[in-house]
């Protein structure tokens, strides 16, 4: 019989649902890593919350360990790379809290709206004054939605409630699904300029780490309100305090810090600011759901081998996996690389498969797609929920197979439809099992996607390698690989080189000033 422990405190559902699910579990909460080290071996599965801390040392004394089920969302406190390689599945639950998260945000944005905390301590100081807090109607204002996932759009729909009128910005909602929600889709920019309250609702990645910088803070209507209850380092809180201190923006609140537990912060005592202690998802039902669902999936993993929320796993039968794992590898870097490189909204995408990968499931090699094109803008996607996520924001999602054989003997095409035309990469496997990139837009450009790389798209000109190099050279950079396609001689040419560090905002910024350079972009895989 399969054994599982809970190391946190977690509602008395779970460990009911793995007793009928025939699954043994111990509830042992508050061990030190030492303690948990010390018990840990006997144990199939290991259910936690935010408090246990599953390191490097604790998966090498977990010998049996197969399953760790995160109740919630975020999994920092999992070394996922240390669990990959031990073979052990991480799970989470990433859609338990979303009612919970979007109300508080609502919350958030009535406080604001009407100085609640301020008003409140000012009356029961004694003070009474009636006349200091005027506040704002919501009914009729413009609330710019930042993120119109799973947790954005019930916000959406509660706003809609309250008579708002919704702006949303999102890379991967499309018109369709723009109108199924009732919001108007628009770019950054077009909402920084409308929006009265603006409120987050997106994963910290690189593309949305200080989205609201002080420059796009800059650009907000005078008088906004923010409200961020997602992660901490989506806006700049430097940044933000000197918008509250300047009047430019009338009010804030965050449920989430850069630095958390945030014990101190210059924001602190801010007229006009509001905090609450990473609330988000501190209701009882939310704890109930995570709980039961975080219960199911491990169950059903150590009794059937079911696979769902997985965070390093596709959902793969035994006989399939070492025949697509190649595939898989391959299929996760070409939309990761479409995923970074096709500007705007995405509104289509199609995977084709040609020639042995045709002969193959197709479903795990779509997943692994989306997932990539998807982790780009979120940190809790994997190739079980991405196609999930895909439908819930309207991206249509083709799978196309040809069994003919054509230049390769397998091929993956990605092709994906955004505002500027269809953008295509294609890619194969040497040896069937190294994933190797052989086409990007057209131009039949041979390369492995690993590391950190630099894209670039030049005209083809005598003297420019050169002057990259040169400039790639005092930057204390060096360049591992170098792949160069061109369309013609003397026309469009694309560049990518991997270099042994990550190439900065600064260092791509130095590239692009050089002569015939079109577009320079660093990536990572």
């Amino acid at each position: 019989m399969p054994k599982v422990l809970i190391s946190d405190k977690m509602d008395p559902k779970a460990a009911q649902i793995f007793r009928e699910r025939g699954v043994e579990v111990d509830e042992i909460t508050g061990k030190t890593p030492d303690e948990l080290k010390a018990i840990i071996g006997q144990y199939d599965g290991l259910a936690i919350r935010s408090s246990t801390k599953v390191t490097q040392e604790i998966l090498d004394a977990a010998t049996n360990l197969k399953v760790v089920g995160r109740a919630g969302i975020g999994v920092d406190n999992v070394d996922i790379p240390a669990a990959s390689a031990r073979g052990v599945v991480v799970m989470n639950t990433p859609f338990g809290n979303s009612i919970t998260t979007a109300e508080h945000a609502i919350a958030l944005m009535f406080a604001l709206a009407r100085q609640l905390p301020e008003a409140d301590a000012s009356t029961q100081a004694g003070k009474w004054e009636k006349n200091r807090f005027m506040g704002v109607e919501l009914t009729a204002k413009t609330l710019g939605l930042i993120g119109a996932g799973n947790i954005g759009s019930i916000v959406a729909d509660r706003a809609r409630g309250l008579k708002m009128k919704v702006v949303a910005f999102d890379p991967f909602l499309t018109p369709e699904r723009a109108i199924e929600m009732g919001v108007e889709k628009v770019d950054l920019e077009t909402l920084l300029a409308r929006a009265d309250f603006i409120t987050l609702h997106t994963p910290l990645t690189d593309q949305t780490r200080n989205i609201l910088s002080a420059e796009n803070l800059a650009k907000t209507k005078k008088g906004v309100r923010i409200i961020n209850c997602a992660r901490g380092g989506l806006i700049d809180e430097a940044a933000l305090k000197q918008g509250l201190d300047s009047g430019h923006i009338a009010g804030a609140a965050l449920d989430v810090f850069v630095t958390e537990p945030a014990k101190e912060s210059p924001l602190f005592g801010t007229p006009n600011f509001v905090s609450t202690p990473h609330l988000g998802a501190s209701t009882t039902e939310a704890q109930v759901n995570v709980a039961i669902q975080v219960a199911e999936q491990m169950a059903d993993f150590l009794v059937s081998g079911g696979v769902t929320n997985a965070l390093n796993m596709p959902s793969l039968s035994a006989e399939e996996a070492p025949k697509l794992k190649p595939y898989m590898a391959l299929a996760e870097k070409l939309g990761s690389l479409v995923g970074q490189l096709a500007h705007g909204a995405l509104s289509s995408i199609s995977i084709e498969v040609e020639g042995a990968a045709a002969e193959l499931n197709q479903k795990p090699i779509t997943g692994a797609v989306l997932a990539g094109l998807m982790r780009v803008h979120s940190d809790t996607v994997n190739m079980v929920n991405a196609p999930f996520l895909a439908r819930e924001r309207g991206l249509e999602v083709r799978e196309v197979r040809n069994e003919r054989e054509g230049d390769y003997h397998t091929l993956v095409r990605v092709t994906v439809r955004t505002e500027a035309g269809d953008r295509s990469v294609a890619g194969t496997l040497f040896g069937n099992q190294a994933p190797r990139l052989v086409e990007l837009f057209g131009i039949k450009v041979e390369a492995d996607l690993a590391g950190h790389m630099l894209y670039i798209v030049n005209e083809d000109a005598p003297g420019f390698i050169g002057r990259l190099g040169t400039t790639l050279g005092e930057a204390g950079v060096n360049i591992g690989t170098f792949h160069l396609g061109r369309r013609n001689a003397g026309g469009e040419a694309i560049l990518l080189l991997s270099v042994d560090e990550p190439v900065t905002p600064e260092l791509a910024t130095r590239v692009r000033s050089l002569p015939g350079v079109r577009t320079a972009m660093a990536l990572a895989f």
